[in-house]
């Protein structure tokens, strides 16, 4: 007769002994992270936003553009302190100034100080980037979960209308919109939020569509869960990462729409302080007076590279396949 043969070591495999294999793994892992902090003197991320957080840090640029971002905030939000001057008043008598000791950029044809002008005008930019930003998010979010979640003719309802928005050219489409609305800023953070909701819509519906198949959300459904509860508690916070990389790249494409459409004079109105406006009023004067055009140019430039480039480091620390 054959004799059956059998591994030791699967003679052994039994549940107890898998357990303590387990065990003696933790522990080991335990004691080689104590080890190595104790010779680092460096705790180990143990959280995804510690990682990610762990991840940014060692991007120079991204923490350097994160330090430009927070400076133009504590201008929008201190620009009444900042501002030597009222930026709109007018002194005829100073018209078209260079650069000075008491006007350290200039004035403009009536006679006000361009930088306190450029001061007031990054809070207008940043404001008109932010709501116009959280308008989209708030839209595109629950456009892009709807079409994800429910599926259907649902999904096939709300991808028409994103195909339909994103078919025009967002300028013209912009400018048509504003031409109907009129120009001013409330009508400005809407018109921009409703234009710019479509990519937050179609990267959210790819997320949960794909998060839709995994285990614990099939659990909630099959529990009985209710959507909404679903949505807000589960498919939100892992959505999260997407609307931080998605908002921060958003806002300076709405700072430079503002721009443009103030420029074109259907965005904020005089006397208003705005960058675009007031290089649209720089052009008669470009040739006489170059520093009215080239200073709010510059501080439109240094707002939307500081933006886009927080943005991409933002999006190799948040997402696992730039990580790798």
């Amino acid at each position: 007769m054959k004799k059956d043969t059998m591994d030791p070591a699967t003679s052994e495999d039994t549940p107890g002994t898998k357990r303590e294999r387990a065990e003696r793994v933790a522990v080991d892992a335990s004691e080689a992270q104590t080890a190595e902090r104790a010779k680092t003197g460096k705790k180990r991320a143990s959280s995804y936003w510690a990682v990610s957080w762990g991840i940014f840090k060692r991007n120079k640029l991204g923490v350097f553009c994160l330090g430009v971002v927070l400076v133009l905030v504590l201008v929008a939000i201190f620009a009444p302190l900042l501002a030597p001057y009222d930026p709109d008043a007018q002194t005829l008598t100073n018209m078209l100034q260079n650069p000075s000791f008491a006007h350290p950029f200039g004035t403009d044809e009536y006679g006000r100080d361009i930088l306190s002008r450029v001061l007031y005008g990054c809070r207008i930019s940043l404001s008109v980037g932010v709501v116009s930003q959280l308008i989209a998010l708030v839209i595109g979010f629950f456009s892009g979960v709807c079409a994800g979640y429910f599926g259907g003719k649902v999904d096939a309802v709300i991808s028409f209308v994103i195909q339909v928005f994103s078919s025009f050219p967002f300028l013209l489409f912009a400018i048509v919109v504003m031409f109907v609305l009129g120009p001013g800023l409330i009508n400005l953070y809407v018109a921009l939020g409703l234009l710019m909701w479509t990519s937050t819509a179609r990267l959210v519906r790819g997320d949960v569509m794909k998060l839709k198949g995994s285990e614990y959300i099939q659990s909630c459904m099959i529990s009985g869960g209710k959507p909404m509860r679903i949505i807000m508690k589960h498919l939100l916070p892992n959505c999260v990462s997407t609307l931080i990389v998605v908002s921060t790249l958003g806002i300076p494409n709405a700072i430079l729409s503002e721009a443009t459409l103030s420029y074109l004079g259907l965005g904020v109105q005089p006397p208003t302080a705005s960058w675009g406006s007031m290089i649209s009023a720089a052009q008669t004067y470009i040739q006489t007076a170059t520093f009215y055009s080239v200073i709010p140019g510059i501080a439109i430039i240094i707002t939307v590279m500081a933006f886009n480039l927080l943005g991409d480091a933002l999006r190799d620390a948040l997402d696992p396949k730039m990580r790798s």
